[in-house]
């Protein structure tokens, strides 16, 4: 009677273990990385409010997506998506590709980063150091269908990271920045923080933060950062996931021009639309008080946090934030540090390089 079943056997021991030798490297670079630091820049001690910057910028590449990359191939790898020798395509542009080039060279896997033509030099250079090869296409709206399309006709796999980060990375616990955060403010004043702000590009990190503060149940409220030209805000404020942005957004690694699959309205308790001149003029604050250059991402957290920071001191209301310090500005050297280039934006950084030491007066006591 037994012989009689159907029976179907796909198991290959040689893919098993390669599929754990690739495990076992990724496992290994997790436990060569010292957690990232968490900064406390000094506010007027009579505020009773405490800011922190969570540093992604001393991960290896750079930048808040070496976590997403890590987290996205070992998806891909225990999915049984990813075999020897498939090429990895993404479409990305910016510090995704660069963290991405970079773990499928630790597992030796070639990877294809799939980009404007606009896409600067600079970034295409950090990219190909890292062993990946980018691919060009004309609007940044045609990335996704030229990966589609760029993976199927070479075999390789589409790691998608616009419906994929969300569910890539364990809000739990393993791998989670929200866990390195809470335990990094373990014996601080106000260490369960009255606000996390970040912003949204793939959706994320946002979403593996308030998964945590719900599923810890936390009282921490989740503030996300939008920029112009990106449908994340409206798509929130409307509760319609499918209304698209005509224009895109131009602070690099956040805004979409649709609400990606990866971002969970849901755990979300505040959205803030942030003016490109403020990002940019936030940058350039932020990097002069802190010593070092940082992205304009991290100028956009900064702008919404100099908002929430406001309105607890108008209340009277005492406690913690928390943002990250996503990238360093050396990758923006000839864009938003350059005044030429800003000009020709048409932003007028002035107001708010004269607002912001007065709402956020960084390394006063």
């Amino acid at each position: 009677m037994l012989k009689s079943l159907e029976d179907l056997d796909r198991s290959d021991p040689e893919l098993r273990d390669w599929v754990a030798e690739r495990v076992r490297r990724l496992e290994a670079d997790d436990r060569r990385s010292a957690d990232t630091h968490l900064l406390k820049p000094d506010l007027p001690r009579d505020w009773g409010i405490d800011l922190y910057l969570k540093d992604e910028t001393t991960h290896p590449t750079g930048s808040l997506k070496h976590r997403l990359a890590r987290s996205l191939f070992m998806y891909a790898l225990v999915n049984g998506w990813l075999r020897p020798g498939m090429p990895v395509i993404e479409a990305s542009s910016g510090s995704t590709a660069v963290s991405e080039a970079h773990v499928a060279r630790m597992l030796d896997v070639p990877f294809v980063a799939v980009m404007p033509r606009s896409t600067s030099t600079r970034k295409i250079a950090l990219i190909e150091a890292e062993g990946g090869r980018c691919h060009m296409v004309e609007r940044p709206e045609e990335m996704a269908a030229a990966s589609r399309a760029l993976a199927e006709e070479c075999g390789g796999l589409f790691m998608d990271q616009f419906t994929f980060a969300e569910r890539a990375t364990d809000w739990r616990g393993h791998n989670s920045i929200a866990r390195s955060i809470f335990e990094q403010l373990t014996e601080e004043p106000h260490p369960v923080p009255r606000w996390l702000v970040v912003g949204a590009g793939t959706g994320g990190t946002s979403a593996t933060l308030g998964r945590y503060v719900r599923y810890h149940r936390l009282p921490t409220s989740l503030a996300v950062a939008d920029v112009e030209g990106s449908a994340f805000f409206e798509g929130w404020r409307s509760g319609d996931p499918d209304g698209p942005c005509e224009r895109g957004s131009r602070i690099e690694g956040i805004g979409r021009p649709r609400v990606e699959p990866s971002f969970v309205p849901g755990v979300v308790d505040r959205m803030l639309r942030i003016p490109d001149a403020a990002s940019v003029a936030a940058a350039r604050f932020v990097s002069d008080r802190l010593g070092r250059r940082v992205g304009a991402s991290t100028g956009t957290n900064m702008v919404a946090v100099a908002r929430l920071v406001d309105e607890m001191r108008e209340r009277g209301e005492h406690g913690s934030v928390v943002t990250l310090l996503c990238d360093s500005g050396e990758r923006y050297t000839r864009t938003y540090f350059d005044d030429d280039w800003v000009a020709e934006q048409g932003w007028d950084l002035e107001p708010w390089l004269a607002e912001l030491p007065r709402l956020l007066p960084l390394g006063e006591r």
